[in-house]
């Protein structure tokens, strides 16, 4: 099941939260680590939603969580096999939970989408990528169309941002809320 939520209510980043709680402890099997695969490019302005997610989160320290992909460290189309490789190898008890930009309908711009299962980069552009993450997070940051690539790169910058804040956010409040208990 997917869930949306739209970025822009005041309560978003508390919604985001209690979801990915949900899908957290709906995955099955035991995992020690939580890792946030931050896919997209920073060539790009609606692709580096992943990116500036990943910057942001890897300015905190907490403990049993790893970020990959970075605005300084992008994992894209080019390095993605090998990232996931990596983290498979050094993360074997690892939850990956992978974030990406996206594209869609009209009246989900600004949503974040939320759901079980692997997230398929690149589908929105056509590229065939191979599917990453027991768990993801997307940002929609324009419309699905024509000119996919195109629609990405005047994506606005504010959009962007914006649904990254409030993942970022989100997250931030799920891993707080494990320091607590």
């Amino acid at each position: 099941m997917v869930f949306y939520v739209n970025s822009q209510k005041k309560e978003s980043s508390s919604e985001i939260a209690f979801l990915l709680r949900k899908c957290i402890l709906h995955h099955p099997g035991p995992w020690s680590e939580l890792i946030f695969l931050c896919i997209g490019s920073d060539r790009v302005t609606g692709d580096c939603l992943g990116p500036y997610i990943g910057h942001q989160l890897s300015q905190k320290e907490i403990h049993g969580v790893y970020v990959y992909g970075t605005l300084y460290h992008p994992v894209h189309a080019l390095n993605l096999e090998k990232a996931s490789d990596f983290i498979h190898t050094h993360h074997p008890q690892g939850l990956v939970i992978a974030i990406d930009a996206s594209l869609g309908k009209k009246k989900h711009l600004g949503y974040v989408t939320i759901a079980d299962g692997a997230l398929y980069p690149g589908a929105g552009v056509q590229k065939e990528l191979p599917p990453v993450g027991d768990i993801h997070i997307t940002g929609i940051v324009n419309i699905a169309g024509m000119l996919e690539q195109l629609t990405l790169q005047t994506t606005r910058l504010s959009t962007v941002i914006s649904l990254a804040d409030t993942i970022t956010q989100g997250i931030l409040n799920y891993t707080n809320s494990l320091i607590c208990l």
